[in-house]
């Protein structure tokens, strides 16, 4: 998260400032807004009470495939790794950023240029490790685009 580090020296930003912003406001913007991949990608997020539901939108730069047209594989992993990272940081109420150990991704159907949505879970988490399960779809929660889980270390 290239803007939002531990503790920012030169904007002052500091994690866990930034992460209880914005679960009192409810709007999680302002914590996709420090990290210039998220913005780029257009990224956005709603939480629902524990659940929390992310978004990438149909946009003509996150293309691979332009004969399908097709979302490109990359952005749609690192799309479903910012998701597990931002739904570890609100849940933990982190005052680190989570680092990736290992990510696995498994495409199951091409994500067309549609909206596209993603869930975590939160499938373990102890002191130093976090294991995150993803669901990615589109048009319908039941067809799966992609799935992946990972591994993160929170300390």
């Amino acid at each position: 998260m290239n803007e939002l580090t531990n503790t920012n020296t030169q904007t002052g930003l500091d994690v866990q400032d930034v992460v209880k912003r914005a679960i009192e406001l409810n709007d999680y913007s302002y914590l996709l807004e420090k990290v210039p991949y998220s913005q780029f990608i257009g990224m956005s997020v709603a939480r629902f009470g524990d659940e929390m539901v992310f978004r990438l939108p149909a946009k003509d730069d996150n293309i691979g495939n332009p004969i399908l047209p097709a979302i490109h594989g990359g952005v749609l992993a690192g799309f479903m790794e910012m998701s597990a990272i931002v739904q570890l940081m609100v849940f933990m109420q982190a005052k680190k950023v989570p680092k990736i150990v290992d990510f696995s991704i498994d495409y199951l159907r091409a994500g067309l240029h549609q909206d596209t949505f993603a869930e975590c879970k939160i499938t373990r988490q102890g002191r130093r490790v976090a294991n995150v399960s993803m669901n990615c779809w589109q048009t319908n929660r039941k067809q799966l685009i992609a799935t992946a889980r990972a591994h993160f270390l929170l300390d």
